[in-house]
């Protein structure tokens, strides 16, 4: 939807062909808070800079777009360094021992939280004031008979698995608690990478509990004995979680990949295709950047 925002507003005319609706989508599944990862390709810390401000720019606009910058703790339970990018944020300073029981040191910054259900219907009246057609559909093959003499963009997070047979994409499973609020309006995040991090995020009356990796797996039921750690492990550092009854479950497969695909390609048949997939958890830390690229890319075509 970000490619389509930046496309439209480069000047060209945009069509969205998506098999579901963007509140049946991975996106609509996550978090959402803005974090630099995936320091193995360096196209992320700017990309991820350039998406932080544009996203501090549209929570300026209000809280129908469901972003809001919010101050939060992220914490480490073995020695860390610090982030260069987390120095550089409003609101940045560590964390005293007081404010990390169980934790070995951490640091305080502000960053954009985004509540993506209310975020994505923010995306599609934007798409909309920019005369964007959004058509259910599935695309199969990138071929002359999908592309009918047009640029094709490839934003199919996992589904470009089938479309390109791409070996380095692989789907990890996340899962999400979502309980009442019970009065928490700061963020939580853990540091250490693992398949159980630990995180809460404020939305409103809601809080978002966290998380779980689980590569190789595209089952999207909820497994209630997860969600059970998930909320367990989150009472642990913030006690009024617990006992809390779910709301609801939150379930998405990350496109995972060593690196971000975004590139051009033309192919054997002569199709221009500009891919932009392959981005994990960091989807929504890196949107504007990679959707500014692809526009750039495409008007260069």
């Amino acid at each position: 939807m970000t490619s389509a925002i930046c496309l439209a507003e480069f000047g060209f005319a945009v069509q969205i062909i998506t098999r579901d609706q963007p509140d049946g989508t991975t996106s609509c599944a996550a978090g959402a808070l803005w974090g630099p990862y995936l320091f193995e390709d360096e196209r992320v810390l700017p990309w991820s800079e350039l998406t932080r401000q544009k996203l501090v720019s549209i929570a300026a606009e209000g809280d129908v777009t469901g972003v809001r910058c919010v101050l939060g703790l992220e914490a480490a339970r073995v020695p860390a360094p610090v982030p260069k990018w987390a120095t550089e944020l409003p609101g940045f300073r560590t964390a005293t021992a007081e404010e990390l029981p169980g934790f070995h040191n951490g640091w305080w910054y502000e960053a954009p939280l985004v509540d993506m259900p209310a975020y994505l219907k923010y995306l599609e009246g934007r798409l909309a004031d920019l005369d964007v057609i959004i058509e259910t559909g599935e695309v199969r093959r990138l071929d002359a008979d999908t592309a009918q003499g047009r640029i094709l963009v490839n934003c199919t997070g996992i589904g470009a698995l089938r479309l390109t047979g791409d070996p380095l994409l692989t789907p990890t499973r996340g899962q999400l608690v979502v309980v009442p609020n019970p009065g928490i309006d700061r963020f939580f995040a853990e540091h250490d990478e693992s398949p159980d991090p630990v995180y809460f995020l404020p939305h409103g009356d809601q809080l978002v509990l966290g998380g779980s990796i689980q590569p190789g797996i595209t089952d999207l039921t909820p497994d209630l004995r997860i969600a059970e750690e998930i909320q367990a492990r989150c009472a642990e550092i913030e006690p009024r979680v617990k006992g809390l009854t779910p709301l609801y479950h939150r379930v998405g497969i990350r496109p995972s990949r060593p690196v971000v695909r975004l590139e051009h390609e033309r192919t054997g048949d002569g199709i221009d295709v500009v891919h932009n997939y392959g981005h994990g958890g960091a989807g929504v830390t890196t949107s504007w950047g990679c959707a500014d690229d692809v526009a750039r890319i495409a008007g260069g075509l």
